[in-house]
């Protein structure tokens, strides 16, 4: 009951439509990716050439993510969102005409650069403007990042599944059409909520403040070493079922690792305020190498590789909640957009090179191969943990005064 309370204040915080449109909004993100492969592989008949505009969305990110939670810490949420949302959408409509038209490839990895580019990171967004309605309180933020994480594993499971869907059942083209409307509309919802911050709009206050700290600079580190976890247990899941001879349970199992990390996600809230979130990061690396280690011995059956993939995910949320709410205490306020994006940017980037690191590895040395990649990345997250999670280094900045915001009405 006190977790589903801590829950109840956290939506009367916020609103509950801003929640919706937070979920809607980043649908996209995770739909555009194997949207955009789907597609353009679908109609130029290459991989290859489907694997190039994906990983130019992936650099447009990297890049991009950056730039936008910058502008939105400096302009306002609001109408940086607003203009995102706007280009974003014409990107992604701009590369289904471009492939639907079969134009050359140089034209569709334009747009799809420019979809990364143009993402309006309602995720690392949501997360700033959460942390700043907690107003410093531990307990809230506490339970404003694990409600986050919920959401951010519901969109990380359902919008690959609805562009596999669409694509099965409709056309390629479909799922990036869905993403475009989601964007158009839920992500200029979200900017349009009176929740959106505004801007510092000063760059005598950014300079005197810098982004680039010790404990920041080794956030980022670890997330990207989570990043090439992500993309190595992708490319050994997809390789491992097809192994076994059920090549279309790897879907099914991408699900269940985002069931059990929601899951984690939620329990995460109900830890009691003592265990600190440097001890939390140590434990949850740890956690996560030991998973690892499991999929390392899994590959033969099904069963065993379900499990160990079920124990993946309850590491997964809470690491990634413990570090998004460690930013709170090494960045400045003003520039909390800006460093969840940064750090959204880390592990996009690092899947990728993740992924690629483990296709080689699956093809040269078999199925299992990319595990190897994957205990090698949780290793060195936990080397990293061990070395540097300490409550002294992460300890609270001093608090810094948010600008007011009228919320809607509890319950909207």
């Amino acid at each position: 009951m006190a977790l589903v309370e801590k829950f109840r204040s956290t939506m009367e915080l916020t609103g509950r439509s801003v929640l919706l449109w937070s979920l809607l909004g980043r649908l996209p993100h995770a739909m555009c990716s194997i949207g955009s492969l789907l597609l353009v592989t679908e109609n130029t008949g290459s991989v290859w050439r489907g694997s190039a505009a994906t990983g130019a969305l992936a650099i447009g990110l990297g890049i991009g993510g950056p730039l936008v939670g910058r502008l939105a810490d400096r302009r306002g949420q609001r109408q940086v969102g607003l203009t995102a949302a706007a280009v974003n959408t014409v990107a992604i409509l701009a590369l289904v005409l471009a492939s639907e038209q079969d134009a050359p490839i140089g034209w569709q990895i334009a747009p799809a650069a420019l979809i990364g580019l143009s993402a309006p990171l309602v995720g690392p967004l949501s997360r700033s403007r959460w942390i700043r309605l907690a107003d410093g309180k531990p307990e809230l933020t506490s339970s404003m990042m694990s409600l986050d994480g919920i959401v951010d594993e519901i969109s990380f499971t359902t919008g690959p599944a609805l562009v596999g869907l669409l694509a099965t059942l409709v056309d390629p083209a479909a799922g990036l059409l869905l993403a475009a409307a989601l964007v158009g509309v839920c992500a200029t919802l979200f900017a349009l909520h009176p929740s959106a911050p505004p801007g510092t709009g000063t760059r005598r206050t950014r300079s005197a403040e810098p982004l680039l700290t010790t404990p920041y600079v080794l956030l980022l580190a670890g997330m990207a070493l989570l990043g090439a976890f992500f993309g190595s247990v992708q490319v050994g899941v997809t390789a491992s079922t097809e192994a076994l001879g059920q090549p279309g349970a790897a879907g099914l199992l991408y699900g269940f690792l985002g069931f059990t990390s929601a899951f984690a996600g939620v329990a995460t809230a109900a830890l009691p305020a003592r265990l600190g979130l440097p001890l939390r990061l140590r434990a949850g690396t740890a956690l996560l190498f030991a998973g690892s280690l499991l999929l390392l011995f899994a590959g033969g059956t099904m069963a065993a590789l379900t499990a160990a993939i079920g124990c993946v995910g309850v590491a997964i949320a809470p690491q990634m909640i413990t570090m998004f709410g460690l930013v709170e205490r090494t960045v400045p306020a003003g520039r909390l957009g800006e460093a969840m994006a940064a750090l959204v940017s880390s592990i996009t980037l690092a899947q990728s090179a993740g992924t690629l690191a483990s296709g080689w590895a699956a093809e040269r040395y078999g199925p299992g191969a990319p595990f190897r990649v994957t205990a090698l990345a949780a290793g060195a997250a936990l080397l990293l943990a061990a070395l540097t999670a300490t409550d002294r280094r992460y300890r609270r900045r001093a608090a810094a005064t948010a600008p007011a915001v009228e919320l809607e009405p509890a319950g909207t």
